[in-house]
């Protein structure tokens, strides 16, 4: 079996085990899953379709497909128009998105992380570069905002980025000690912070940029 169709054969593999089976049911995300060739935006060498995080280095991680089908299918459920999808990688999430039928910006700060694989498979998606915990409030205000991996408190920075219905779906770290337990949020301004409802258990690796800073005692 040549290369590419055996990496189809197990692109439908994932959707069909590991994403669907998960309660992910909007077609618009099962359709980009499928379409997309997810080995393109991993490493070189990367079991790409395996239900796991990939490790990028320094910390950061492609997160695993089920997380983000689940994660952008809550992004997509009200139809958000413009979107913007923080600590993006290669853009596969992004891409997703974009499949989907939504506006994408995409916002990187390493650029070690970025390939060719965004501006070909999803090319009207905007990629920036700049600080993943400072946003890009150049593109806003944004209908969502998908922060890709996990934080361990919600960034109210960000409330000034989304429209007044606007909303943020991310993962928040349940404990320090566990870094790659958390739970899916969507969380939503209200009195200029967010109130976040809790949307189901994942795992999910912390983010460095969203790393909650050292409290000294004296």
């Amino acid at each position: 079996m040549a290369p590419h169709a055996d990496a189809a054969v197990q692109r439908l593999h994932m959707v069909d085990c590991q994403v669907r089976p998960n309660q992910v049911n909007d077609r618009r995300i099962l359709d980009a899953m499928r379409a997309l060739p997810r080995e393109d935006f991993a490493p070189p060498g990367a079991f790409a379709y395996a239900d796991a995080d990939i490790a990028l280095g320094e910390g950061r991680y492609m997160p695993a497909p089920m997380l983000i089908g689940r994660l952008t299918q809550l992004v997509m459920a009200d139809n958000p128009a413009h979107v913007l999808v923080i600590a993006a990688g290669s853009g596969y999430g992004a891409a997703v998105l974009a499949l989907a039928g939504t506006q994408v910006v995409a916002l990187e700060e390493e650029e070690r992380l970025t390939n060719a694989a965004l501006s070909r498979h999803a090319p009207a998606v905007e990629a920036v570069r700049g600080k993943l915990a400072a946003g890009w409030p150049a593109g806003g205000p944004y209908d969502a905002i998908l922060i890709e991996g996990a934080v361990q408190d919600l960034p109210d920075g960000l409330i000034g980025q989304l429209t007044p219905q606007g909303r943020l779906v991310t993962v928040v770290a349940v404990d320090p000690a566990l870094p790659a337990l958390g739970h899916a949020v969507l969380a939503e301004p209200s009195g200029g912070a967010f109130a976040a409802r809790k949307m189901f258990d994942c795992t999910a690796r912390l983010l460095p940029a969203f790393r909650r800073a050292p409290q000294f005692v004296f």
